[in-house]
């Protein structure tokens, strides 16, 4: 979601803030812009769509000053322009906001009564109204800013700077992260550490109700009585490194294709290469095995994986597993057991419905289990335990190798409590751990088919509708297939239990909605999936089918395309099928055109409800 990079010192601020912001485009954006002061005046330049047209816009009328805001724009209160373009300011005050101020209409109709003229639709801008408002009263900047920040209700991270104060520059946090970076005769305020990560390494994060002020020889972070407190300075580890695409047309291609490594640096982490024992921090593993009941909760592609995860951790551990969705749980408000374990999944580990639930199970007095890709993240903080997939930032905004490296993480997690409780023993023990060993080996040989799936994506990319199919823990899979192609292509997708076509999806099937099917011959399922596939083309559907080569020759009849991969054994098939429907969502979404890096209305971090 939105971006905010913030600097205060002695160089150039214009150039900081670019390269925060360009840092920050993983998140998703629709707009960007930057304030500074230039003697002691703000200046601002604001353009709609991508990085590249703030920058042009700068090359043409550059801005200099040395204390800065910027911010990259995700629309919710307002269409996606210009005018609606972060910071918002008058002559006194520039702000930055990410999040959403749920009472703004009460604040802009009052502001209004004292003649405020509104320029924007944005909730945002009368946050920079108030604060002058309260300047114009004679308070003290710090004064005016608090005042106003006591009203705002709702979500949010908030960086202003005000006309005249050369080292000044005031931030807070509800809901939504800002982070502090510590530099020497320099300040920083970010949304991620990733952000700050080229600028310095030393950096702290504010917790809910905080707000900092800075200036270029110190940091006071405060509470809302002006108490001061005092959050742990650390040294992040992120790199500050750009990533590039390389090669890649797209973000989202390189990441496809950086699986097979990334898989097999997660499994490296948890695996000992020498002994193939598998290795979990005994708190977790002591957490789990002793919960009557697990109850795994994410948002969007995390949740598939999740629901992947009911299926092992039922069937290999025989643990009672409950999954849900984030922006439901908590309002359900469901009864947890004593001694309960639940997990979130998260690529950003700020999803701010994930991280409410997680409060909620907090109060419920559940041990917590996070799994995730950013480190340092909020919902790794406020967790009990964490376990981190390395995937390595993922800037593609449909999620690929985030969701493969978290699948793998918590297929370890499932075969060191199954392999310790017993319910996997004896010879079984060492097929399952192989067929995780060769997990990245086998990734790579999958991606040789991608010549084959983009020929087949140019025939299908015309189509209004594709219905996905799978049965048992390849079901979910068939979900993430149709996420995937909605997420980029813009075609109406949707995932079915194989199964369940008779029960109504089957309505739909004519000659102009092809059904990808995902069914492995060695699927315990597979004959009633076949059987299924079969009621199907009776009604003249068109079959994708992604199988081994012995499911490809059996339902050759049937199928209108068809892809045949290696031999893989059912317990890793959800991880390394992903890899094919992964591809067709890209190649379709290439021949027609969209924009599959960051495509319209989605953000990477979806930090407000």
């Amino acid at each position: 979601m939105c971006g905010i990079i913030g600097v205060i010192g002695d160089k150039q601020a214009a150039p900081q803030l670019i390269e925060g912001l360009r840092r920050l485009e993983y998140r998703g954006y629709d707009s960007a812009g930057i304030a500074t002061l230039v003697d002691g005046n703000i200046q601002r330049r604001r353009a709609e769509g991508k990085l590249v047209n703030l920058e042009n816009l700068l090359e043409e009328t550059p801005i200099d000053g040395v204390i800065g805001i910027g911010h990259t724009r995700w629309a919710t209160h307002g269409g996606p322009t210009t005018n609606n373009a972060h910071p918002h300011a008058t002559e006194k005050v520039a702000v930055v906001h990410n999040g959403i101020i749920e009472n703004y209409a009460e604040l802009k109709a009052e502001l209004k009564e004292l003649q405020c003229q509104f320029e924007t639709e944005t909730d945002t801008e009368v946050i920079a109204h108030l604060v002058t408002h309260y300047l114009t009263q004679g308070l003290s900047a710090q004064e005016a800013f608090d005042k106003a920040a006591d009203r705002l209700e709702g979500a949010y991270a908030l960086a202003v700077i005000f006309s005249g104060e050369e080292n000044l520059m005031i931030g807070a946090r509800q809901g939504t992260p800002l982070a502090v970076g510590y530099g020497e005769g320099e300040m920083f305020l970010a949304s991620d550490s990733y952000a700050l990560a080229p600028l310095t390494k030393k950096i702290c994060f504010l917790e809910d109700g905080d707000r900092v002020s800075v200036t270029r020889e110190a940091v006071r972070i405060y509470t809302a009585d002006n108490d001061n407190v005092e959050r742990q300075i650390r040294i992040t580890a992120q790199s500050g490194a750009t990533t590039g695409k390389g090669e890649y047309p797209h973000f989202m291609l390189k990441e496809i294709y950086e699986q097979p490594a990334v898989i097999g640096d997660t499994l490296n982490s948890f695996i000992n290469p020498a002994t193939g024992e598998i290795s979990m921090p005994k708190d977790i593993i002591d957490a789990i095995e002793n919960a009557p009941r697990i109850t795994l909760i994410a948002c969007g592609t995390a949740f598939y994986a999740c629901t992947v995860a009911k299926y092992w951790f039922e069937q290999l551990v025989r643990i009672p597993c409950e999954i849900d969705i984030a922006s439901e749980f908590r309002y359900r408000e469901a009864p947890m057991p004593k001694d309960g374990v639940c997990i979130f999944v998260s690529q950003s580990g700020e999803t701010l419905d994930t991280l409410e639930a997680l409060r909620y199970c907090k109060r419920q007095d559940q041990k917590i289990l996070s799994i995730v890709n950013t480190i340092e993240s909020t919902i790794e903080r406020e967790s009990d335990m964490v376990l981190h997939t390395l995937a390595g930032p993922e800037i593609g905004v449909a999620s690929t190798k985030a969701f493969t490296t978290q699948l793998t993480t918590m297929a370890c997690l499932v075969l060191a409590l199954a392999f310790k409780k017993g319910t996997i023993a004896g010879e079984d023990k060492e097929i399952y751990a192989d067929a995780l060993r060769h997990l990245p080996k086998i990734a790579s040989n999958i991606l040789n088919h991608d010549g084959e799936i983009k020929k087949i994506a140019k025939e299908i990319f015309g189509v209004r509708d594709v219905l996905y199919i799978g049965r048992g823990s390849l079901y979910p899979i068939a979900l993430e297939g149709a996420l995937k192609l909605k997420e980029i292509s813009y075609i109406h997708a949707e995932g079915y239990a194989a199964g369940e076509m008779k029960h109504g999806p089957i309505a739909l099937i004519d000659e102009n909605v092809p059904i990808v099917a995902i069914a492995p011959s060695n699927e315990p399922l597979f004959d009633k999936t076949m059987s299924n596939i079969q009621e199907t083309v009776a009604r003249g559907g068109k079959i994708l089918l992604f199988s081994d080569a012995v499911g490809v020759e059996k339902m050759n009849e049937m199928t209108s395309w068809a892809v045949a991969m290696g031999e893989v054994h059912p317990f890793v098939a959800p991880i390394l099928y992903t890899i094919p429907v992964q591809l067709l969502s890209y190649h379709v979404a290439v021949a027609k055109g969209t924009d599959v890096d960051q495509p319209r209305n989605l953000a990477k971090s979806v930090t407000v409800e």
